[in-house]
């Protein structure tokens, strides 16, 4: 199990207008996060470093319990949420495409 990327203000401010125009690439639905959903997260983290992802209408609590699952689990940081939509961001050590401001 990995552990929360830790990024600052002045990053998360960064990603979160790299992500404007970005689309969801993974929708999380009735089922919530299953190893499907899990895999496909990791799989897009890996090609993209930097995703939106869409979650099934539900409870404040639920989806930021299930964006800090995803986090802790994957080892990404959240850039931002707003509504049904979050930010996540982790840097490829292969192949990093995004570079952070200091």
């Amino acid at each position: 199990m990995a552990t929360t990327v830790n990024i600052t203000s002045a990053q998360r401010k960064f990603l979160r207008g790299r992500a404007h125009a970005l689309q969801p690439v993974v929708l999380v639905g009735q089922a919530g996060l299953t190893a499907a959903v899990v895999a496909e997260v990791e799989r897009a983290l890996f090609d993209h470093e930097l995703i939106k992802i869409r979650f099934r209408p539900g409870t404040h609590e639920a989806r930021d319990q299930a964006i800090e699952s995803l986090c802790t689990e994957l080892g990404a940081a959240c850039a931002g949420r707003i509504g049904n939509v979050a930010v996540l961001y982790r840097r490829n050590p292969e192949r990093a495409r995004i570079t952070l401001p200091g």
